[in-house]
């Protein structure tokens, strides 16, 4: 499970574009002296609602020859499956952004048309969201050029397109017009509508041709042969109906994605070669044989093995791996995110997993919902080097993996907090928190505790949230029970036990924090974004659709509703302005601790009536004239509703001849220094360049 950073602070022939272009001899590339010190340039450009920012990576010109040349072949299998992201999310995703990008390197003519400058920005828009609906809303864009104008960009411009075998160019644009234009086609990636098929109203490429009850009944029928130790049932595969049969197209070397699959696996295993330890080596061996086997066996091998490898100073996810994509919270979507440990900042993180058993012993839930022994729970603060797939551009600031309830049983979890991620998000923070604040007091304490608060929200939701409470008995995985609603409800539990022991002197003896006035800017944090902040992120007349932002107005407005009486939460106008305030951060607690243990116990016994309820009640709709005064009130401070981020570029020094252009050679890497683009576009553009393995239509 990832956390994203706004739970607490409110990416003729067929075009060539999947060749592998040789890699140049350059020269040792340090750390610029401007970009290492105060004069970083953090954010970078802007447009329509979204700001692109950069991060550092400090330490990385320190770090032995061995460790960098391990994470460039870790960030090269990264880069490798970025665009499995984009076939996975929609069937005509890569399509539309291989044409719009031989439009923007080609087009010779006038480049200063209103038309061509919304073309442009409608590729940005499609770079950032991995795909033509949005990443967060799900919404399909509305590009701000005509049709007409598409055709005329097209056949303008004198370079091959990704045309279908057989296909005229005419034909390429009759097919892509209505995908692009037509607003009811595909209109929403991913629904969750309690009053439709999920499947059959989401355009997300996991499924074809099938409904909802129909994949139901698929992986029903398998439900007796599998055990407590049950595998992650479709994490790696597109299910299918041909000729009347529902089939598994499993993404595995010679299966479905392979040409990049494949590329994935060379890097991964020059990394396996050059591994800090046995343990981390083994890892990476059997992270290889899943991608060679597709076998779901070998993905839990692989999880458990990455579980144990707690001691490397390197770490990598690589995976087909967070399920918020599907409907159904089955399916997995590539990501990868490559790190090495901050030790100084891990000891908080530590200190956490360490007290694991306390916090689960100390949980509101029912006594047969706890862990009678809580083991294999480990934490971690990273330095990011790369994000590719689902955490790119936009990224998640937590990650606690893996997802399998029956790995977390017997194994443990490992949580990870992205902390140079974190840093850049801080560095551009403005007056949101100070606008959005009733008084003074609530204002100065979150300027001073704020940051402090926010993480601590995370490594708890990672650390203890998610690792906690258990299944009974007999009571299928999420998606087998609670479908739909499962990955609300599991960000909403994890969110809950970050808040409930938010406020916990035990978190002062352990010396996370000088006081509980942290616990209560953590509260202040959260109510503000969830029931204020977060609207921001919603169009006008849309309902909260994306599972984070459904979890947070759950907690929010259930816990302001059932307040009431003794107004825990007090809803103020000030000067035309809505504010929510605490009045009794004791009551609010207890709050917390209530809708807690009635999560755990939907998840725990697999209650769908209870969820659904919860989630249609308190967690959809959305007060439209609020929503309106909150994005006018962050119109006014100029701020974008959501961050991404161009990646740095690692660059492998060769010995030998500099004009050679031989990339595969591991003896010659002498040395590998790092860049730090500034140019949104030109990253994309030398992304598709490289990385773009995939035939177009697949």
């Amino acid at each position: 499970m990832s956390e994203i950073l706004s739970v607490i602070v409110a990416a003729g022939a067929a075009a060539d574009q999947g060749a592998d272009p040789p890699a140049r001899a350059r020269p040792a590339v340090a750390e610029p002296a401007a970009e290492a010190g105060a004069e970083f340039r953090f954010e970078v450009e802007r447009f329509a609602d979204v700001r692109i920012l950069r991060y550092r990576v400090p330490g990385f010109a320190e770090l032995d020859t061995r460790t960098k040349k391990l994470l460039y072949y870790l960030y090269e299998a990264a880069l490798c499956g970025r665009e499995i992201t984009y076939d996975q999310k929609y069937r005509y995703n890569l399509s539309v952004k291989r044409t719009l990008e031989q439009i923007v390197r080609h087009y010779p003519g006038d480049r200063d048309t209103a038309d061509f400058r919304a073309l442009t920005v409608y590729l940005k828009r499609v770079w950032f969201a991995n795909g033509i609906h949005h990443h967060y809303g799900h919404d399909k864009f509305t590009p701000g050029f005509s049709a007409a104008a598409f055709a005329a960009f097209v056949r303008g411009t004198p370079a091959p397109f990704p045309l279908r075998e057989g296909q005229s160019l005419e034909q390429l644009v009759a097919e892509l017009t209505p995908v692009m234009f037509d607003s009811s086609l595909d209109a929403k990636l991913v629904s969750k509508s309690a009053d439709r098929d999920v499947l059959t109203s989401s355009a997300v490429n996991f499924y074809a041709g099938l409904t909802q009850p129909e994949v139901e009944a698929f992986y029903a029928d398998t439900a007796g042969a599998r055990g407590a130790t049950s595998v992650s049932l479709g994490i790696n595969s597109r299910l299918v109906k041909i000729d009347g049969v529902a089939v598994e197209q499993v993404q595995k070397v010679g299966g479905r994605y392979t040409e990049a699959i494949e590329r994935i696996v060379a890097w991964l295993e020059k990394a396996a070669g050059c591994a800090e330890n046995d343990v981390q080596r083994a890892a990476l061996d059997k992270l290889i044989r899943f991608y060679r086997t597709g076998s779901l066996e070998d993905w839990d091998d692989y999880n458990i093995a990455w579980l144990r490898d707690t001691d490397s100073h390197v770490d990598v996810i690589n995976g087909f791996i967070e399920v918020y994509n599907d409907p159904l919270g089955m399916r997995g979507t590539f990501e990868s995110i490559v790190s090495f440990r901050d030790p100084e900042a891990t000891r908080r993180i530590g200190t956490i997993a360490g007290a694991a058993q306390w916090f689960e012993d100390h949980m509101p839930f029912f006594g047969r919902h706890k862990k009678p022994s809580v083991t294999g729970i480990s934490g971690k603060v990273i330095t990011v080097v790369i994000e590719s797939g689902d955490a790119a551009p936009s990224t998640p600031i937590g990650v606690n993996l893996p997802n399998s309830d029956w790995i977390r049983r017997e194994h443990g979890s490992k949580s990870v907090t992205l902390a140079n991620i974190v840093a850049a998000y801080n560095a551009v923070r403005g007056g949101v928190d100070r606008e959005f604040s009733y008084g003074a007091l609530e204002a100065e304490r979150n300027e001073r505790y704020g940051e402090l608060a926010a993480t601590l929200h995370v490594d708890l939701h990672e650390v203890i949230g998610h690792g906690s409470g258990q299944i009974e008995h007999g009571v299928g995985s999420l998606h087998e029970t609670l479908k739909n609603y499962g990955s609300t409800l599991e960000e909403a539990r994890a969110d809950l036990v970050a808040l409930y022991f938010a406020v916990d002197p035990k978190l002062v003896e352990l010396e996370l924090m000088p006081s509980v006035e942290v616990g209560y800017a953590a509260y202040d944090q959260f109510v503000r974004g969830a029931l204020l902040q977060q609207l921001n992120r919603i169009e006008p007349g849309r309902d909260l659709e994306e599972d984070h932002m459904r979890n947070r107005q759950l907690i929010a407005a259930w816990a302001y509703e059932h307040g009431l009486k003794d107004n825990v939460i007090e809803r103020r106008t000030r000067d035309g302005k809505t504010f929510f305030v605490i009045n009794d951060y004791a009551k609010l607690r207890a709050l917390f601790g209530r809708l807690l243990r009635e999560l755990q116990r939907i998840k725990s016994t697999g209650d769908y009536a209870a969820i659904r309820e919860l989630v249609e009640r308190y967690a959809v709709k959305v007060d439209a004239a609020l929503a309106a005064e909150v994005r006018a009130r962050y119109a006014a401070l100029d701020v974008p509703a959501f961050t991404g981020f161009i990646g740095p570029r690692l660059v492998p020094v060769r010995s030998g001849d500099a004009g050679r252009e031989d990339a595969e050679i591991e003896e010659e890497i002498v040395d590998v220094g790092i860049e730090y683009p500034d140019d949104f576009t030109e990253q994309m553009l030398e992304y598709a360049d490289r990385y773009a393995f995939l035939p177009a239509w697949n």
